[in-house]
């Protein structure tokens, strides 16, 4: 049975979709690319000037943005390492709660994600000055866990909500105990998940400005310091930057196919 989609006409529409959407997706970082190689003073490609590899060396000696991207790494694995564990919690406890007080508790839970960056930024900041903590490094860790660790537990309470629990049950009947349980079963169910929380706490943190803005006092990750710049203008070097994390994206996406479409050994 033929459908709407099989005439020439439908066909050609969804062709031009297509190539409109992804030229939407991708010409903005070819023309960003394009200008970290022009040697035009200011990010253009419209100004070209000649090919140059000079902004590349303005990068290697720029040593706040090198900087920049070392604290946003930091930054990026202490979230890691405090909304995996905290994420992982909250959906436990969710999914071994009643209807109604885990209703209660999931609204509770899931706020810090509709919650302003702005205001989680603050009053962090607040919070941790009150115990003689300044802003820097480790408040910006805390400020930005404590709404991606939302987004971890969500990411875990799908995954719980398709476990069998009747293996739990079964090895608690055979005598195991309920670290022992979670150590065998619970852990590796939820291996894939975990990787994928981390992966997207990693980005959500590197990414974030909003929060961190207000939260890293007198330290600065790569992302603020770009935004501080914008004041005075960018320079190509931030081109650059962005090129190379478009090839990183890029090798890292092919490197996950190829190692997904491998087939498994028996």
């Amino acid at each position: 049975m033929s459908t709407a989609t099989d005439s020439p006409g439908a066909r050609l529409i969804l062709n031009i979709y297509i190539g409109l959407f992804v030229l939407y997706l991708f010409l903005p970082l070819a023309v960003m690319s394009a200008a970290a190689f022009n040697s035009f003073d200011y990010p253009s490609v419209t100004q070209w000037r000649g090919f140059t590899l000079k902004w590349f060396v303005a990068l290697a000696n720029d040593q706040r943005l090198l900087q920049g991207l070392v604290n946003s790494v930091l930054v990026a694995l202490g979230v890691i390492v405090v909304s995996i564990p905290a994420g992982l919690s909250g959906a436990l406890i969710l999914t071994r709660l009643g209807q109604r007080s885990g209703t209660v508790l999931y609204s509770v839970l899931v706020s810090p994600v509709l919650t302003p960056g702005i205001i989680l930024g603050i009053s962090s900041l607040i919070f941790w000055r009150e115990f003689g903590v300044p802003g820097g490094l480790f408040v910006a860790v805390m400020a930005q866990s404590s709404f991606i660790a939302s987004y971890a537990m969500l990411l875990f309470l799908a995954r719980l909500q398709r476990q069998d629990r009747t293996l739990e049950e079964a090895a608690l009947d055979l005598g195991a105990s309920h670290t022992l349980v979670f150590r065998r079963i619970t852990l590796p169910f939820l291996a894939p998940t975990a990787f994928t929380a981390a992966v997207v706490a990693f980005l959500q943190s590197f990414e974030n400005y909003n929060t961190t803005v207000f939260a890293i006092g007198g330290e600065w990750t790569l992302v603020t310091e770009i935004a501080s710049r914008l004041r005075f203008g960018l320079s190509p070097v931030i081109n650059v930057v962005g090129v190379i994390f478009v090839v990183l994206t890029l090798l890292a996406a092919t490197t996950y196919v190829l190692l997904k479409g491998k087939p498994k050994r028996a």
